[in-house]
C-alpha cells in the first residue's frame, strides 16, 4: 500500500480496509488479522494500524471481540450506509474539483453523462 503524505496513515488505512468490506474482500463476520500482522503487511507501526481499528471500531464498523480479535460486523445496514458514505465522498470530491473549473451543475451531469456512454472506448 503506498500512502500519501498529506493525508494521516491511520485514516488512510480506515479507507483501505473500508474498500475492502464494501467491496466483499472482507465479508460481514470475517475476522481480521491480527493488529501486528496488519502492521507488519502494511509496513505501519503497530499503534498507526490500532488507531485505525479502533476508530472502526468506534463507528461500529467491526467489532472487538476479546481475546478473539476483530470482526467485521454482521450489520449488513451498517455495511450498506458505509458504501453510501464512500459514494458521496467521492462524488463530492469530484464535483468540487469539476466545480473549481467553473462547471455549473448542468455541465458536470453532462460530462459525467458522456463519459458514461463513451467509457466502454477507452481501453
Amino acid at each position: 500500500m503506498q500512502f500519501d503524505d498529506k493525508v494521516p496513515i491511520y485514516y488512510q488505512i480506515e479507507n483501505y480496509l473500508y474498500h475492502q468490506i464494501v467491496a466483499g474482500t472482507l465479508q460481514p463476520g470475517a475476522k481480521l488479522p491480527a493488529v501486528r500482522q496488519l502492521a507488519v503487511d502494511l509496513t505501519v507501526n503497530v499503534n498507526t494500524v490500532q488507531r485505525a481499528l479502533t476508530e472502526m471500531i468506534r463507528q461500529e464498523i467491526l467489532e472487538s471481540r476479546r481475546g478473539r480479535g476483530n470482526f467485521v460486523t454482521q450489520d449488513t445496514a451498517r455495511i450498506t450506509a458505509l458504501k453510501h458514505r464512500l459514494i458521496t465522498d467521492y462524488i463530492q470530491e469530484l464535483y468540487t474539483q469539476l466545480h473549481a473549473l467553473r462547471m455549473d451543475d448542468a455541465e458536470i451531469v453532462a460530462a459525467v453523462q458522456h463519459y458514461l456512454q463513451t467509457r466502454g472506448n477507452q481501453v
